[in-house]
């Protein structure tokens, strides 16, 4: 009992010796001499340990377990010896801030599991393992919060990472109160195991740790010795590796072989237990109540129940008893869909025909279909095609509970075993089956769930509703914390495949040793799912038909077709409207598309063909956005959390083109990366997002000392596109034109309109995205995609994403109105005219500008010379005119002068010559004298004389007819 024994270090040829090491040294003398030890590689088989002094396997005693050439570690009351956990922040500021603001957050250990922190600070979980052979590493651990990244990795001796797939080091998420199971191969030599854990607080949402319930490690070379089990646990014979649980209301302690039963009447304990706990008297979080079945005379009733199992006594002073039954009432209708042939159950209808739950079954009438679905209302059985059950994540078990129970109008969560057990309801649906009248629409909606549901809380539970599509991962579509009032949530199922969907409950995720909140309960009200492939009718709807015949079958109407009402046969939608997913029956399903878009030719979806136009005061305005089509991208931030984890928010951006193809694609590579189990029949993977616009949150490699960037919470923002326009706002969402700077240009900037329809705990109405395309010359043809510095996240409220692409591309296409001519002076005989574009220019592609044109010309223009010519000309025949009728008359004076000196004093006058000059030389025999000249010789007369009058008349020759001239 002095000494003990160990192997050394094997050598060389792979042999070893066995010694003896005292306890106290030189606390004896005469220890054994070293001796030849096994073989490097020798283990024993499970269930025995290797007894150093014999060299021999031997099999371990009853309340002891080996698992021969392995180690499990199961029991979490402390970290054990050989674990450590180190916590780090890599944003560490000056003078090593990340030891002082992580020096709290580690592992804990919370007896049956080790939980992982809950902040922003990165704490590895290190184990240093030396084997001498190849082994493994398998470890049961929970993973249900995506804001934490979890990963595993290996290192050697050297601090060198061992070459691991994506998939065995990033680990992959768990259901909601399910255990997974990771693996990994070890190589032989020294092996240290990193358990990673780093949270990312984007919110106030408080993150749900990781937990481990159990490692094993195999490929150590040998045990010497055997594992006590657990307190809680036993071993019954020899040679075990590995211990059971104690039974319910039986305890044991560390290392036992059997398990003690408690007092039967005054205590209890959970399996599992390491001691008995006292039995508290009864009250009213001990029962619950449920609905009986419908019985042969079609009445039910509530009854009250103990929660099983039962760990209250009645018999104390202050104990309640279990409240008597209530009075038989009559059943509720059955579901739409079902019907109740005089009996307790209700039955589904028959193909082909539907029921309204009260009424019986009727066969559709001719040019009908059903309508199929689920339409629970009516809570009286669980359908037969819903499940529930209860998980808990420590080891305490509510398997044999129901999670949740009927209770009339509504299901309503369970008692469970413990606060923090989940509560799980599950609805199947085998596949989705379109009406006949819509199979041929290539539309992207195959059918909807709806359920109306309310949670009455006192603490932090909260509510998952989740999908497994193909049985191949469960994701949690959407969650909802705290109290809740009545609401409705839909989702839309975009492929034909056969889902799951879980409803799981939680009341709080603080593990309690009493319960406190048995009164936090959800109820859902009503649950709908439409073309379900087993699905019951609760209607008809119509059909397009072969004939007008009566019985005729139901043929399906080709894609973009509707059902007219009068006739019952297809007729194709109008150009650039829509088919309804849902309805095709009447013209009014062919829903008209927004503006600025167009419809493809199976009229299943509106898309923008990159091309807009806009008329403003008689000028049309025509836009091309091909080269805005690609997708774009942009990288906002980086921002910071509390604690200054740095972050960037990434959007993909399919603006148009494509035939109305979601073009966008936002990965996940956080977990499930390269997971072949992820993948679908067709070969892709169902952790992406593929639509219009999306958005993802970037952690990179730099930030905290990832080996790579980690895209996750890949969100969809844009499924359908509503239409372009140069208005602000279009269907209710407004492109808020304020919260970015105003252009000087007279060029409107195009609105994008677009939404995504999945409500969320903050956006009951979905999210919506505009997209405001800004001419802009000094850009590139691609531009820049940016967002409001006032929402630099990219949305202000979280519902509304706006974005700003300014670009060349965003210009309207040139015109004649976009440029204007300049003539040019004469040179050597020829003028130019020149063409040039409006500055600002402010246009693109179009027409091309002209090009210069040369016209000849003279040194003086054509006009200016006529003009000088006719000016000269009438200058010298105004002065011609001028000198001849001056030299004429200087003659007419000469010869008036005659007329007046040859008068004789007794007035006569002699012949004269002539008394009139008419042109022509002095031609007298055209000449008349007028009485005027006479009249003046007459008064020179009297003027010379001084009285007397005369009155002469003379004739005077003419060859024109004699004519009297009277003076």
């Amino acid at each position: 009992t002095d000494y003990y024994f160990e192997y050394t270090e094997c050598d060389s040829t792979g042999s070893r010796w066995r010694v003896a090491i005292p306890h106290n040294l030189g606390s004896c003398t005469g220890l054994p001499d070293p001796v030849s030890g096994t073989d490097c590689t020798f283990s024993c088989e499970a269930g025995e340990f290797l007894e150093m002094s014999a060299q021999q396997c031997t099999q371990c005693a009853a309340g002891t377990y080996s698992l021969g050439s392995g180690v499990r570690f199961d029991e979490w009351d402390d970290i054990p010896p050989g674990f450590t956990s180190l916590a780090t922040y890599m944003d560490s500021g000056p003078s090593g801030e990340d030891s002082l603001t992580c020096s709290n957050s580690s592992w804990v250990p919370q007896g049956n599991y080790l939980e992982s922190n809950r902040d922003e600070c990165t704490v590895s979980l290190i184990y240093a393992v030396h084997l001498k052979k190849q082994g493994s590493i398998s470890f049961v651990y929970q993973y249900v919060d995506n804001n934490i990244f979890f990963e595993f990795f290996i290192q050697n001796d050297q601090c060198q990472e061992m070459d691991q797939t994506s998939d065995q080091k990033w680990i992959k998420l768990t259901n909601n109160g399910e255990w997974g199971t990771h693996s990994v191969d070890l190589k032989s030599g020294t092996n240290i195991l990193y358990w990673r854990t780093t949270g990312i607080l984007l919110g106030a949402k408080i993150v749900k740790p990781v937990l481990l319930k159990s490692i094993q490690i195999d490929g150590v070379a040998y045990t010497s010795e055997c594992f006590p089990c657990k307190p809680g646990s036993f071993s019954r014979t020899p040679g075990s590796s590995s211990c059971e649980l104690c039974p319910r209301n039986t305890y044991s302690g560390k290392g036992a072989s059997s398990c003690t039963p408690c007092h039967k009447e005054a205590q209890y304990a959970p399996e599992g237990s390491a001691e008995c706990r006292e039995k508290p008297a009864c009250s009213e979080k001990d029962y619950f109540q449920i609905h009986t079945p419908c019985d042969s005379e079609g009445k039910t009733q509530i009854i009250y129940k103990w929660i099983e199992p039962k760990i209250c006594v009645e018999n104390v002073t202050g104990a309640v008893e279990l409240p008597p039954s209530g009075e038989r009432e009559p059943c509720p209708p059955c579901n739409p869909g079902f019907y109740n042939n005089d009996s307790a159950t209700c039955s589904p209808c028959p193909p082909g025909t539907y029921s309204d739950g009260v009424k019986a079954c009727q066969k559709c009438p001719a040019g009908t279909e059903p309508a199929l679905g689920y339409d629970y209302r009516w809570w009286n059985v669980l359908p037969a095609n819903m499940k529930t059950s209860c998980f808990n994540v420590g080891n305490s078990k509510c398997d044999g509970m129901n999670g949740w129970e009927v209770a009339g109008d509504h299901i309503r969560s369970g008692a469970g075993g413990s606060d923090n057990d989940y509560l799980i309801l599950n609805l199947r649906v085998p596949g989705f089956k379109l009406p006949t009248s819509v199979s041929g629409s290539s539309g992207s909606e195959f059918g909807r769930i709806t359920f109306v549901f309310e949670t009455i809380c006192s603490a932090d539970c909260e509510l998952y509703f989740m999908m497994d599509i193909n049985r191949k991962s469960t994701s949690v579509v959407e969650s909802w914390e705290g109290r809740k009032e009545r609401q409705s949530y839909t989702h839309i199922m975009t492929k034909n495949a056969s889902v799951s969907y879980t409803w799981a409950f939680q009341r709080t995720n603080q593990a309690q040793d009493i319960r406190q909140y048995v009164n936090d309960i959800v109820k859902i009200y009503s649950i709908t799912v439409t073309n379900a492939l087993d699905g019951v009718a609760s209607s008809c709807h119509a059909c397009a038909l072969m004939s007008q015949q009566s019985g005729s079958s139901c043929v399906p109407c080709p894609a973009g077709h509707y059902i007219d009402k009068d006739t019952n046969q297809c007729r194709e939608c109008p150009p650039d409207t829509y088919l309804s997913g849902h309805q095709i029956y009447g013209r009014e399903a062919c829903l008209p598309c927004g503006p600025g878009s167009r419809s493809n030719k199976e009229h299943s979806v509106c898309f923008s063909d990159c091309s807009f136009s806009y008329t403003d005061q008689n000028r049309t305005l025509t836009y091309d956005f091909s080269q805005l089509g690609p997708v774009g991208s942009v990288m906002l931030g980086p921002s910071f959390t509390s604690k200054g984890t740095k972050y960037f928010h990434f959007f993909n951006i399919s603006l148009c083109g494509q035939e109305g193809k979601r073009a966008a694609v936002c990965t996940d590579n956080v977990t499930d990366l390269s997971n072949k189990d992820l993948q679908t029949d067709s070969g892709e993977f169902v952790n992406y997002v593929e639509t219009f616009v999306c958005q993802s949150t970037i952690i990179p490699s730099d930030g905290r000392g990832f080996r790579m960037a980690l895209s996750s919470q890949s969100i969809s923002l844009a499924d359908t596109f509503l239409g372009a326009t140069v208005e602000s706002s279009l269907s209710g969402i407004s492109a808020s034109p304020d919260i970015f700077p105003e252009t000087s240009k007279k060029v409107p900037d195009v609105n994008f309109f677009y939404r995504s329809p999945q409500a969320t705990s903050s956006c009951d109405k979905g999210r919506n995205t505009v997209i405001t395309l800004r001419c802009n010359p000094e850009k590139t043809n691609r531009g820049e995609l940016g967002v409001s510095s006032k929402c630099p996240a990219g949305t202000c409220d979280g519902c509304t994403f706006n974005f700003l692409w300014e670009s060349a591309t965003s210009c309207p296409r040139c015109t004649e109105s976009d440029y204007h001519e300049i003539e040019g002076a004469c040179k050597g005989g020829v003028q130019e005219t020149l063409y040039v574009w409006n500055e600002p220019k402010l246009c693109t592609k179009g027409v091309s500008l002209p090009g210069n044109k040369s016209a000849p010309c003279e040194a003086i223009d054509f006009w200016l010379k006529m003009g000088a010519g006719l000016g000269a000309f009438t200058a010298v025949l105004l002065v011609s005119l001028t000198c001849y009728f001056w030299k004429k008359n200087k003659k007419l004076e000469y010869k008036y002068s005659r007329l007046v000196m040859t008068a004789n004093k007794e007035c006569e006058l002699p012949a004269a010559d002539s008394c009139a000059i008419m042109e022509g030389e002095d031609q007298e025999d055209e000449v008349v004298y007028s009485s005027k000249p006479s009249l003046l010789g007459k008064l020179k007369s009297i003027a010379t004389k001084g009285n007397g009058e005369c009155s002469e008349s003379v004739q005077l020759k003419s060859s024109k007819p004699e004519r009297w001239v009277w003076g």
